[in-house]
């Protein structure tokens, strides 16, 4: 009841301010405004808001966009030596035997949900590489535009470039296109920050992402 008071008096404080400002016909205005305002706010409660995550069964049902982004499994420290080469995996960051499983498992999991992709890329550093291999989604291509640019080893800008060049000339035939990289690319071109093994599924006509979410 209270509620209803407040409302109803300071529906009136708007009438009597319109009146002040737009003489006579201000309480006509008033209304006209007041019932364009509510024609709006329903027209936007009934548009749904998007799910900002997605079950792996969702997403395998009716994948989000073309593109499936995946994080590098585990490998223990942060960054890379000073030393990194890379055509040399003993000079990198590496997966331990948690990020074999960890990639292990999710290929596993994407083939139990009947997830298939038409192509397979990976960044050229050694533990998106291996990720990619003991996932066994499919023959996998090494590409550039993948790699990291956390600490300038490749430069940001032309590695960004390059990567979108491929995702706006992906071949539009219905396909899956998975991605194996790295943190900062995917925060780059999702704006989301995940974990090491999990995924964004990425739309690059829309630009738009969606996270998948395991434990759904």
């Amino acid at each position: 009841m209270a509620g209803n008071a407040v409302g109803h008096w300071q529906l009136r404080r708007g009438g009597e301010l319109f009146v002040r400002m737009f003489g006579g016909g201000g309480m006509r205005l008033f209304h006209r405004v007041f019932d364009v305002l509510g024609l709006v706010l329903v027209l936007f409660s009934a548009i749904p808001a998007h799910a900002d995550s997605l079950g792996l069964s969702e997403y395998a049902s009716a994948p989000y966009g073309t593109v499936l982004f995946v994080r590098h499994a585990l490998a223990p420290g942060n960054g890379d030596p000073a030393t990194f080469q890379i055509d040399d995996c003993s000079t990198q960051r590496n997966l331990d035997d948690r990020g074999r499983d960890q990639a292990r498992q999710l290929g596993r999991d994407l083939r139990a949900s009947n997830i298939r992709f038409a192509r397979v890329y990976s960044s050229q550093w050694c533990r998106c590489l291996e990720s990619a291999t003991i996932m066994d989604m499919g023959a996998v291509t090494a590409l550039p535009g993948l790699n990291s640019f956390y600490q300038g080893i490749v430069p940001r800008g032309p590695t960004l470039a390059a990567l979108t060049d491929v995702l706006e000339s992906l071949p539009d035939d219905g396909g899956l296109t998975l991605m194996v990289t790295h943190f900062v690319t995917i925060s780059a071109i999702t704006g989301f920050a995940i974990g090491s093994g999990e995924a964004v599924a990425y739309d690059p006509v829309n630009n738009t992402a969606v996270k998948i979410d395991y434990n759904r």
